[in-house]
C-alpha cells in the first residue's frame, strides 16, 4: 500500500487500523485553537483535550504492564524511571512524528502561524489523544498491538545508551539497600593509542574492589566495573569482609 495526500488516511495507514468511528480519530487531532474558531463544528468542547486525559492514563497502564512483563528482574524504582522516560513528552512528540500526527493535526491560524504543529507539547497530546481514540473504538489490545513495537525499540535504545537507569545507577540501589554505602569509581589505568583508547576502572565498597571493567571511555569502564559488580549480585553472591562469597 502507498501513502496518499489525506494526512488522516496516512495516520490510520501507519497505525494499520480502519476506525469504525472515523470521528474519534479527527476528534483526536483536532487542538483547543481550532474548536475556538470553528464554533460551527461542536463549539470550544470539540477538541481533544478529553481524549487526551484519556489516552495518557491507558498508555501509562500500558506501559507498566509491558515493562514489569518484559523486565522481570527491575525493582520498583527502575521501572518507575523506564516508564517515566518512555511516556515523556519528547519520546511521545517523536512517536506522534512517525505517525504522521503533525500534518494531520487541526489547528487555529495563529497556533500554526506560531509554529504549534512542532510544538511538542501538540505533539504530546495528540499522541495520547489518538491512543485514547484507539481504546474507545478497539479496546486495549487495540492500542498496544500498534505501540508495542515502537515503545520495545524505544526501551532497548535507552537501555543501550543508558540514558534510563544504568548499571552503576542499578549498583549503587544495591549497595545503598544492602549495605548503605555509595559506591565509588576510580580510572586506574589507560592504555592504546590516542583514537582507540582503553580505560580501566575499579568500584569499589569502602576501601574493597567490587567489581573491575574496561571500556572505551571513563564513563564506559565505570559502567563495565558495575556490571561485573552487579554479575555476583545475580548470581547470588554474598559481599562479606570486603570479597564476594559463592
Amino acid at each position: 500500500m502507498t501513502e496518499n495526500n489525506d494526512p488522516l488516511a496516512v495516520v490510520c495507514l501507519r497505525l494499520n487500523y480502519t476506525f469504525q468511528k472515523p470521528g474519534l480519530l479527527r476528534l483526536a487531532l483536532t487542538h483547543p485553537s481550532y474548536a475556538h474558531e470553528h464554533p460551527e463544528e461542536g463549539g470550544e468542547e470539540h477538541h481533544n483535550q478529553r481524549l487526551e486525559f484519556l489516552g495518557d492514563a491507558v498508555l501509562d497502564f500500558l506501559v507498566a504492564a509491558w515493562l514489569y512483563r518484559e523486565y522481570p528482574d527491575f525493582s520498583e524504582g527502575p521501572l518507575t524511571r523506564l516508564r517515566s522516560t518512555l511516556v515523556r513528552t519528547q519520546s511521545l512528540a517523536q512517536l506522534s512524528l512517525d505517525l504522521g500526527l503533525d500534518a494531520a493535526l487541526r489547528l487555529g491560524r495563529g497556533e500554526e502561524d506560531s509554529g504549534g504543529r512542532q510544538r511538542h507539547a501538540n505533539l504530546c497530546d495528540a499522541l495520547e489523544a489518538t491512543a485514547g481514540a484507539l481504546y474507545l473504538d478497539g479496546g486495549l489490545e487495540t492500542v498496544w498491538a500498534r505501540f508495542a513495537p515502537w515503545f520495545a525499540q524505544e526501551a532497548a535504545a535507552i537501555l543501550e545508551k543508558e540514558t534510563y537507569l544504568d548499571a552503576k545507577s542499578r549498583f549503587q540501589e544495591w549497595a545503598q539497600a544492602e549495605f548503605g554505602i555509595t559506591p565509588a569509581y576510580h580510572i586506574v589505568g589507560e592504555s592504546g593509542p590516542d583514537h582507540e583508547k582503553v580505560f580501566m576502572a575499579q568500584v569499589m565498597l569502602d576501601i574493597h574492589i567490587a567489581g573491575e571493567g574496561e571500556g572505551p571511555s571513563k564513563r564506559a569502564a565505570e559502567q563495565d566495573a558495575a556490571r561485573n559488580a552487579l554479575a555476583h549480585v545475580a548470581n547470588e553472591h554474598t559481599w562479606k569482609h570486603g570479597q564476594w562469597i559463592e
